[in-house]
């Protein structure tokens, strides 16, 4: 088979230095990055979110930042739709095109499409998420059960998160989820070249740098940020602010838990979330590890190294164009 153009997709825990990684893989290649982190897209997410600020960026075009409101609903659909589009424009102006983020289901939903499915309704969800925090995950999952027992045989019955999906779906259009999963539509021709270089860094170091950053983060004004965000309007329930840390510190301005112990659960929240995205990453095709982290300049110089070996024919190699002039 003729090698094609490979899209990449730096992919691994938070705090691993894929931002960093991905900027010097497009300082090398020639590329322009594309975000992939949920919570990245959201305007008036700064200080809990490590976005590269721009002065930082090093001229590297950075697209899907800040491109939503706070209180806007996005799925991984509508994910897969936009990012589709900016891959398409990036390669169309012969550049590498890099997508760097956590957010695996992303990943996926650009891989294999998903289904149709209708506009989330806010009020069906508030409904069912009052009835989760009432009974529990399990009491949602023996109502996905009742109308639709295939899905609810998918699903563990502690993952309210895809139960309540289910559920939406079929509250909302009278068909069963487990149906319309059948009916996706091939996936992409661009899906066979995508390919991620996932990051697995060492657990204690990057538990240390989770711990670390989100102290500094609170230090910076992560507090101060969220209180700027609820007096402009946006309400505690909004999706943005139940990322990690932010849905912490909205229980710590509720006078629920103290300062110390937003801090505390956000730690250990965010920690649980990076063995999850590990996780995640190992049952996903066409990945490549590496063990490091991406800010250490050896391991950007290994990821390079694979790279030129595997499509250097295909790229623009900036680096070695240079050293030839």
């Amino acid at each position: 088979m003729t090698a094609e153009r490979p899209i990449l997709a730096i992919v691994g825990p938070t705090a691993s230095g894929k931002s960093e990684l991905g900027i010097a893989l497009a300082e090398a290649f020639d590329g322009e990055i594309i975000n992939c982190d949920s919570v990245q897209l959201y305007r008036g997410l700064y200080v809990g979110t490590a976005k590269v600020p721009p002065e930082k960026r090093r001229g590297v075009p950075h697209h899907l930042i800040d491109v939503l409101e706070p209180t806007e609903h996005f799925t991984a659909g509508e994910y897969a739709r936009r990012a589709l589009s900016v891959i398409e424009a990036v390669e169309a102006r012969g550049k590498l095109a890099i997508l760097v983020g956590g957010t695996g289901f992303y990943i996926r939903a650009l891989r294999q499409p998903l289904f149709s499915s209708p506009p989330t309704d806010l009020a069906l969800r508030e409904r069912l998420k009052r009835i989760l925090q009432r009974h529990g995950p399990q009491h949602l999952h023996r109502m996905l059960a009742r109308v639709d027992p295939e899905a609810a045989a998918r699903i563990p019955p502690r993952d309210w998160a895809r139960t309540t999906r289910a559920l939406e779906y079929f509250f909302q259009t009278g068909r069963r989820i487990s149906e319309a999963q059948r009916e996706r539509p091939a996936p992409p021709p661009l899906a066979r070249r995508l390919h991620l270089i996932a990051l697995n860094p060492p657990r204690e170091e990057l538990y240390r740098r989770i711990n670390r950053r989100a102290e500094e983060m609170f230090a910076r004004g992560w507090v101060e940020e969220v209180q700027a965000l609820l007096r402009a309007g946006v309400p505690e329930t909004a999706k943005a602010l139940q990322a990690h840390g932010y849905r912490r510190i909205v229980q710590y301005l509720r006078g629920e838990i103290s300062l110390a112990r937003a801090l505390e659960l956000t730690q250990r929240d965010v920690r649980h979330y990076a063995k999850r995205q590990l996780t995640w990453f190992r049952h996903e095709p066409n990945v490549i590890w590496f063990h490091g982290f991406g800010d250490d300049p050896h391991l950007q110089g290994e990821v390079m190294r694979v790279i030129r070996a595997r499509w250097g024919d295909l790229l623009t190699d900036v680096e070695n164009r240079a050293a030839k002039c």
